[in-house]
């Protein structure tokens, strides 16, 4: 299992929030560059990067600090927040992110993604945010009326590299992961799943790896390992 510790952007900062909400955000380091650093020294082999502010504005907002991110670090980093066309797509991959995340998109138009994931294979991942079983778009400031799998079944067969299932409902409150919810899309299609939202100590991983059925391939770290709950040593020692 692949262990992704994220880092949210808020204002050039590196922030975590409750329920996707920004008003809520911590500030945990001004400076996203040496955050990244962090985690790749602590031993992880991905970062997981999200412009809150642009998810929300439908544009990036906070490339720079991106940027400081990806020349900082020499592992692999997948990107979401704002990204809306394929020309951004471009983009962001021609600056050197190794997979970029489509969320909004994924539901209004998801022709992009597809044509996005043919023009570059598997470094597509699309973004399915659940909140009340129903899939939330542009920052999770609205709502769909579709749920996880519809949307996931979308893109059987296009491509796509992986796909971020995100608990809303649980996210960013170290309530502890909804194995089942995550486990049951897994079992609906064959992309990769990566679980996020609720992470809250060993316990997860260990119980997301212990399920059966089809393997969820990858988990997201937020709040607990910016409190201490959980260290990227034992993190990683139970993914595997």
């Amino acid at each position: 299992m692949i262990l992704y510790p994220a880092i949210d952007l808020k204002n050039g900062q590196c922030v975590r929030v409750l329920h996707g909400d920004l008003d809520t955000a911590t500030v945990f380091n001004n400076s996203p560059a040496d955050q990244a650093r962090a985690w790749a020294d602590g031993g992880f082999h991905w970062i997981h990067v999200v412009d809150l502010n642009g998810a929300v504005s439908g544009q990036a907002v906070n490339a720079a600090a991106v940027e400081q991110i990806l020349g900082a670090v020499s592992i692999p980093v997948q990107l979401g927040g704002g990204i809306r066309s394929m020309a951004d797509i471009e983009g962001w991959i021609e600056a050197g992110v190794s997979r970029v995340i489509l969320g909004t998109v994924a539901v209004r138009e998801p022709e992009i993604v597809k044509q996005a994931a043919r023009e570059w294979p598997e470094q597509i991942a699309v973004s399915v945010d659940v909140r009340k079983g129903k899939v939330a778009v542009q920052g999770w400031t609205e709502d769909s009326d579709l749920d996880a799998i519809t949307v996931a079944r979308r893109f059987e067969d296009a491509g796509v590299g992986a796909l971020i299932v995100t608990d809303i409902d649980r996210d960013g409150t170290v309530m502890g992961f909804n194995v089942e919810a995550f486990g049951e899309i897994a079992d609906a299609v064959a992309i990769p799943v990566i679980a996020a939202g609720g992470l809250a100590s060993v316990a997860d991983i260990v119980n997301l790896k212990a399920r059966k059925g089809v393997p969820v391939a990858g988990a997201v770290l937020g709040r607990a390992l910016y409190n201490g709950a959980i260290t990227a040593d034992e993190a990683l020692k139970a993914a595997g």
